[in-house]
């Protein structure tokens, strides 16, 4: 069986891999966020995301780039724990790690024929959607999965200690 830590890759290997599936025709889907305590409502989501095409590339946010994003206390876990995490789940195909506040630069070097985000974006707002629209690919905003939230989880934690 093949190890699931090699689903985490760099940009390079990463593009090298979808190249040649494009090549075979498949849908490379791709999306990203900080998925600091994976919950539920990430898993519906991105069980939704990788169901819209052959290959999805998850990218999560740098430990920096969340503290940019989500403030000093945040990521509850680190980078490579969050990207470890997310590879150990089977419907997930690559999974890369960013350092930009905004995956966009990736977006633009990849060149995924779908682009998803959750629900709670919307679509003229969702960053890379020009980038995708742009090349004939779609860009689809998923429903949200009301109940479940990260920052809910903290909170009820930090109100047990």
């Amino acid at each position: 069986m093949k190890s699931y830590r090699k689903k985490i890759k760099d940009l390079e290997e990463t593009k090298k891999e979808i190249t040649g599936l494009k090549q075979q025709g498949k849908k490379i889907v791709f999306t990203n966020g900080c998925f600091d305590i994976i919950h539920p409502g990430h898993i519906r989501y991105l069980y939704a995301a990788g169901r819209l095409g052959d290959h999805l590339i998850v990218a999560v946010n740098s430990d920096r780039s969340v503290r940019a994003i989500k403030g000093e206390k945040r990521p509850v876990l680190n980078e490579n724990v969050r990207a470890e995490i997310l590879a150990a789940i089977g419907f997930v195909d690559s999974v890369i790690i960013f350092d930009e506040e905004t995956p966009y630069s990736v977006i633009d070097f990849l060149r995924p024929d779908i682009l998803v985000k959750g629900g709670d974006w919307a679509e003229d707002m969702i960053v890379g959607s020009d980038l995708v629209k742009g090349r004939g690919g779609k860009v689809i905003a998923l429903p949200f999965e009301k109940g479940f939230s990260t920052t809910t989880i903290i909170n009820k934690i930090n109100r047990l200690s």
